[in-house]
């Protein structure tokens, strides 16, 4: 990929959560720390909201009565989960990458 963000390798893991400007940040050290763990429970924890988030939507979808409001919202949880789920397996395939071979 060439021309993104992506061009300008950073080492370190890819944290699952953005600074408040909502740049991505990362962690440099060994993956065996505090932080390191904290963020294995976020994106453990975003990953099973997306799997909710994917049940509610199909039950919503499956209304005959459904309001553009909710659609709307569910459009809207939808996109922010997705980027989630982008971001940790974004994280997991660097670190899959960059795994020493056994």
């Amino acid at each position: 990929m060439t021309g993104g963000a992506r061009d300008h390798a950073v080492p370190g893991r890819l944290l699952p959560w953005t600074s408040a400007d909502g740049r991505p940040c990362y962690l440099v050290g060994d993956g065996t720390g505090y932080v390191s763990r904290l963020a294995d429970e976020i994106e453990d924890v975003q990953i099973d909201m997306a799997d909710q988030l994917l049940g509610h939507a199909s039950e919503l979808l499956a209304e005959r009565r459904v309001t553009s409001a909710e659609l709307h919202y569910l459009a809207r949880r939808l996109s922010e989960s997705l980027r989630d789920v982008r971001r940790v397996a974004e994280s997991r395939g660097a670190r899959l990458a960059h795994r020493p071979p056994p």
